[in-house]
């Protein structure tokens, strides 16, 4: 259907909408029924049969399975069957694991869903783009994203990006207009707003006329169905250490296997165990485990109102060293609240902050009762008098009981709504001046005027009054007497000069001051013109309000800057505001430098290098400028963090290391652009969503160490046994079990794992570090090694003993090597040692070791599987000889810790 040829009122019928009120509920959910949502197809999804088959294609499990089978012909059926059991069991950890991963981040992708507004029984409301129909009606404006294609009904200086479907950057001017022509390109078609767009200028209402794979979007979907599976740096260099620990582990294998045979095992029972050494050696769910790592992490930063949108970014989170944060709604609770009061010479402090309507009146430090002050209590009335806006409440629910409490917002204007607020702290409530006064006219605000009045009538005595509010320097001027000692006294110099010093002492608090007057007026009062309303006023007193900083975010602050992060405000605001909120909120040191947008728009990035570390604060900024920001930023080998929420903040955004946008104010272009987007606005989220990104690095540190420790050891008590013409500490079976109960629950617990108290004490990260850096390598080696020895050491002491028992011996090493790798686990949680965390902090690595400790057990104890695993019970003597032997290289190491710091 070519749209863009049809009048706007054969658009109306033939998508059987109604422009003026829109489809109801009832016939839009129809709609969605019968034509299905609003989204464009997905690939085929693997179905869960293959993805739990594909857990069985890794080499080394396929020739696994062909031993198998060669010990089954050979009638081996106990070990072939059990060895079976256990690759189903692996499999099915793996399945899960994977499984988990992909439902988190299919989560993700629900949570960045865009919304669009539509128009539903004649009411204006946000519905999930998914969930739109053809012939709804659309609204959008500046930064929004086009959800569907849409035939433009009115345009008001509408601009869209095309890129997405043309190619070009350029926006297109867009109209209502019917278009002539045959057959004209997507990027001819001026009326027509399409799915994937965005909206950069101006606004326009339209009718839908295609959803999902019907739009113009769905035509190329095909490019989006094979968008690449996100992929983070470290999958990407773990997956290269796979390649080479594959090939270690091999040689060292096979080089046990060729000294068995040469020390007279028989070729079968070398062959077997070789096999299984190599299965248990090779971490082949490395890369699975950092996958659901990643994505548990993800989910516990959405409960802490960070989306990820970028998986890269979880790893990029840990290296940031400097965030770039807007000043308004994210460092500040963009609600205006009154905090200082000023009338005749007094001044008053008002606690409070927000729009909930509780707080207290002090003077000089005292708390006083609004009772006893009369001026106040006017000042704080024809505050609220001549006022538009009013607070409103809200019920949300919280926490997981679901109790409600009382959300405090303001409808209209947010300076008119903190007078409202100051005037209710004292009880001065909307019904309580309506049932004094009367309003009969209002002269609204003018920009030029730079105030607003209204005239009302006293109801007990029927007395006019105007009252006014504005600009306090404007009303001084227009103001012949002031209330000084609760009484009217004659404006006089000195009086002019006190009120002059109190907005000069209000305005260095960085407060934006709005004056109150007013003058009596007789019921005959007729005027021309507006300042015959608004002059020879009585000035009554100030009001000093500011958007207060949120309460969490100077703790945040320091806790980056202790991180060894550094925090930079950018605002469009006043330069003496934008100091004395950066003071408060200890963003500013004694040596930190303020730049404005004017010096900041005539430096190149180049000269902008050479003073961007002494700069902590930029005012009067304009979004162009963030981009030079965080170019000088990057060349200086920062990697930036940079919050926007508008359109023009998206190459910001984007070019930063980590683009943080709004989730509450953010435009959706900002959100398209971003990695990470904070769904209440809040610095302290950036920070917690750092916090975050370090923890899950270290866990992913943490579990890589103590997999790769334990495969070493595995592998050194078997090449030393070997090489000391030993028999063989452990039979393959005992090597996959082992592999089983130890790798996979305790493994999956670390990336669970609580961030340790010092990780925001630390330095950022380099991003080129080495994953082993920080002596990990070293850890993994050494650990293994005394892993590996203990056991062997364990193997001969009970071999000798019993010279006939060799089963007994292998049960001991068995038992050994899993104790010693499950009291391996606990030191892995911290980079310090076992004694330098609480073990029972992570409750699921606890029951993890447990679990392992249960199976180890049954293998052991229980008769039928004894002779399948070669396991037999052993005596308390020989327990305290596995423990004792176990538990050597935590206090080991542990001691190792203590001489270090002496």
């Amino acid at each position: 259907m070519k749209w863009y040829e049809r009048e706007i009122k054969d658009v109306e019928q033939m998508t059987r909408s109604h422009f003026s009120n829109g489809l109801t509920e009832e016939e839009a959910n129809k709609r969605l029924k019968q034509f299905g949502y609003n989204k464009l197809d997905e690939g085929e999804k693997v179905p869960a049969i293959f993805l739990f088959l594909a857990q069985f294609k890794d080499f080394m499990v396929i020739v696994l399975l062909v031993a198998t089978l060669i010990s089954g012909l050979l009638g081996e059926y106990i070990d072939a069957i059990t060895i079976i059991l256990i690759v189903l069991l692996n499999g099915v950890l793996g399945f899960i694991q994977e499984r988990k991963a992909e439902k988190s981040l299919a989560a993700l992708k629900e949570l960045s869903a865009p919304q669009m507004t539509v128009l539903r029984k004649g009411e204006w409301t946000k519905v999930p783009s998914i969930e739109v129909v053809v012939g709804d009606i659309v609204k959008f404006t500046s930064g929004d994203r086009i959800g569907a294609d849409i035939r433009i009904i009115e345009a008001k200086g509408l601009r869209i990006e095309e890129s997405a479907l043309t190619g070009e950057s350029v926006p297109v001017q867009k109209t209502e207009a019917v278009l002539s022509g045959s057959d004209l390109s997507v990027g001819d078609q001026e009326n027509m707003a399409f799915m994937g767009t965005m909206v950069t200028q101006g606004s326009g209402i339209g009718v839908i006329v295609a959803t999902g794979m019907k739009t113009e979007m769905g035509k190329i979907a095909h490019l989006l169905q094979s968008a690449e599976t996100l992929v983070t740096p470290l999958q990407r260099k773990l997956e290269q250490l796979g390649k080479i620990l594959i090939l270690v582990a091999l040689l060292l294998t096979a080089l046990v296997v060729v000294i068995g045979v040469y020390q007279g095992h028989d070729i079968y029972t070398m062959f077997l165990a070789g096999v299984s050494l190599a299965v248990a050696a090779i971490p082949e769910g490395l890369p699975a485990i950092v996958t659901v790592a990643l994505a548990l992490g993800v989910q516990r930063m959405i409960k802490r109102k960070a989306i990820v949108r970028k998986l890269p970014a979880v790893e990029t989170l840990g290296c940031a060293s400097v965030i770039c944060s807007d000043k308004t709604g994210t460092l500040t609770q963009n609600k205006m609240t009154v905090t200082n009061l000023w009338s005749g010479g007094k001044t008053w402090d008002v606690s409070g902050t927000g729009y909930q309507p509780e707080g207290d009146f002090y003077h000089n430090g005292r708390k006083i009762h609004i009772d006893t002050e009369r001026t106040l209590q006017q000042l704080l009335t024809f505050g609220a008098l001549c006022n538009n806006a009013r607070i409103v409440t809200n019920e949300v629910k919280e926490g997981l009981l679901g109790k409600t409490k009382l959300e405090y917002l303001i409808d209209g204007d947010p300076t008119e709504g903190a007078l409202v607020v100051s005037a209710e702290k004292a009880g001065i409530t909307r019904d309580l001046f309506q049932e004094e006064y009367k309003i009969l006219e209002e002269l609204p605000f003018d920009s030029a005027r730079k105030m607003m009045s209204v005239i009302v009538e006293r109801k007990k005595d029927g007395k006019r009054f105007v009252v006014t509010k504005g600009a306090p320097d404007v009303l001084l001027k227009r103001s012949e007497q002031i209330l000084w000692e609760e009484r009217k006294q004659p404006l006089s110099p000195q009086r002019e000069a006190a009120v002059v010093g109190a907005i000069d002492q209000l305005a260095s608090q960085a407060l934006r001051t709005i004056a109150i007057a007013y003058k009596e007026i007789d019921k005959q009062f007729n005027y021309t013109s507006e300042s015959m309303v608004e002059d020879k006023l009585t000035f009554i007193g100030l009001q000093g309000m500011i958007d207060p900083p949120r309460p969490e975010v100077k703790a945040s602050i320091i806790e980056c800057r202790d991180a060894g992060i550094k925090t930079i405000m950018i605002t469009g605001d006043h330069i003496i505001t934008a100091q004395a909120i950066a003071k408060q909120l200890n963003i500013l040191p004694a040596h930190g430098k303020i730049m404005d947008g004017t010096t900041l728009a005539k430096m190149s990035v180049t000269d902008l290098e050479e003073v961007v570390d002494d700069i902590y604060v930029y005012a009067r900024v304009s979004p162009e400028h963030k981009l030079k920001i965080v170019k000088a930023l990057q060349a200086k080998g920062h990697i930036v963090a940079m919050t926007g929420d508008g359109v023009n903040d998206a190459p910001a955004i984007k070019a930063a290391n980590i683009g943080v946008a709004m989730g509450i104010t953010g435009t959706d272009v900002a959100k398209e652009a971003s990695s990470l987007v904070l769904s209440d606005d809040n610095f302290a989220t950036i920070k917690a969503a750092i916090n975050e990104g370090r923890n899950i690095y270290d866990n992913i540190r943490k579990f890589i160490r103590y997999m790769l420790a334990s495969n070493v050891g595995e592998i050194l008590v078997m090449l030393f046994a070997m090489m000391l013409g030993m028999p063989l500490p452990l039979v393959a079976i005992q090597i996959l079990w082992i592999n089983l109960v130890t790798d996979g629950l305790p493994a999956m617990a670390l990336g669970l794992d609580q961030a340790e108290n010092d990780v925001m004490k630390r330095k950022p990260r380099h991003p080129m570090e080495s994953v082993f850096a920080r002596g990990l390598a070293w850890k993994i080696v050494s650990r293994g090694f005394m892993i590996g020895v203990v056991t062997l050491v364990a193997f001969w002491l009970t071999l000798n003993q019993n010279p006939d028992d060799l089963m007994r011996a292998q049960s001991v090493a068995f038992a050994t090597l899993v104790m010693a790798q499950l009291i391996h686990v606990f030191d892995c949680r911290s980079e310090h040692s076992v004694f330098h965390r609480n073990p029972f902090q992570n409750i699921y690595l606890v029951f993890a070791v447990l679990s392992s400790i249960a199976l180890m057990l049954v293998v052991m104890y229980f008769p039928p599987l004894q002779p399948v695993f070669h396991t037999v019970g052993l005596t308390i003597r020989e327990w305290m000889l596995v423990l004792g032997m176990a538990a050597i290289p935590t206090i080991a190491l542990a001691g190792f810790h203590i001489f270090k710091r002496k």
